[in-house]
């Protein structure tokens, strides 16, 4: 961490264009830092909806990079066994958590078992999510619109709050909104709606830590099109031959690719970064 993070002034000085940094005190400072042990050597970390796909990418860089790991997962007992036998490769310890987070006591009870076993959190990352294709608004029924938001955005809000207070300042939450909240989507109008709701839950999140003064930081990544089992689980045959060639890049991308954006939020590298959103979608301009 940054001497500047502690010391939020700086002594009057002045100087004639185009100003000389070794007069400047204190100096800025530029050297890269040095990580020995890995950029989250010594953090415990809780991946939700990491048994597969994007969850699943983050766990493992997150260990690769030092980080005990909390894997948390809806049913899929096989993908989650997978994710910790890559984790405990790197010589991190795994814990692994089936369980329906669209239930408050069950966000409750996860934060309870990290406890238990790790004794500490450092890091949040909300990712579980689930999408239902329809064609119109008038499609959409009651319980479907409840079992997305239930799933979607509800577990980001009761994680959160069971999670702060345990976390210390230089912690972090990562949520996973989307392109969709940005751009919407015609056939996923649930769906885009929470990862809206996500996006603004991070920025006030994130507002209301900062002005407490709790050095806990709030960021969200918004991936594109990322080739998970989601994808096929969500859309027909012929959409998921197509998937993601509407793309700048004319691809999809692999959940790999998006994983290093949830290890800089995570990192110190960003420790003066909070309330921002990472856009990793094959190259498409969003506006916000």
């Amino acid at each position: 961490m940054s001497n500047q993070s502690e010391n939020k002034g700086f002594p009057q000085q002045e100087q004639s264009l185009p100003g000389s940094q070794k007069q400047q005190h204190p100096n800025p400072e530029v050297l890269p830092r040095d990580y020995p042990n890995g950029k989250l050597a010594g953090k415990v970390a809780i991946v939700t909806g990491s048994d597969s796909g994007i969850g699943q990418a983050v766990a493992i860089l997150f260990a690769k990079e030092g980080a005990d790991v909390v894997v948390s997962y809806l049913c899929e007992d096989e993908d989650a066994e997978v994710t910790k036998k890559h984790i405990e490769s790197y010589e991190r310890r795994c814990l692994l958590v089936a369980s329906d987070l669209s239930k408050e006591a069950n966000c409750k009870e996860l934060i309870d078992k990290m406890l238990t076993k790790f004794g500490r959190i450092d890091i949040l990352v909300n990712n579980a999510g689930r999408q239902v294709e329809q064609q119109t608004l008038t499609d959409i029924s009651t319980e479907q619109l409840n079992e997305t938001i239930h799933t979607n955005f509800y577990p980001h809000f009761w994680l959160s709050k069971y999670a702060l207070p345990h976390m210390q300042a230089g912690s972090s939450i990562i949520n996973t909104t989307s392109i969709t909240a940005y751009r919407g989507s015609d056939h996923l109008i649930d769906y885009a709606a929470t990862k809206g709701a996500i996006l603004s839950f991070t920025r006030a999140l994130s507002n209301n830590l900062m002005g407490n003064d709790k050095g806990i930081r709030v960021n969200g990544v918004a991936p594109g099109p990322i080739w998970t089992p989601l994808i096929v689980a969500s859309f027909t045959p012929d959409e998921v031959e197509k998937f993601g060639q509407s793309s700048p890049m004319g691809r999809a991308g692999q959940p790999n690719e998006v994983a290093p954006a949830y290890l800089y939020l995570a990192s110190d590298d960003a420790s003066y970064v909070t309330g921002q959103v990472i856009h990793v979608n094959g190259g498409e301009i969003i506006g916000g």
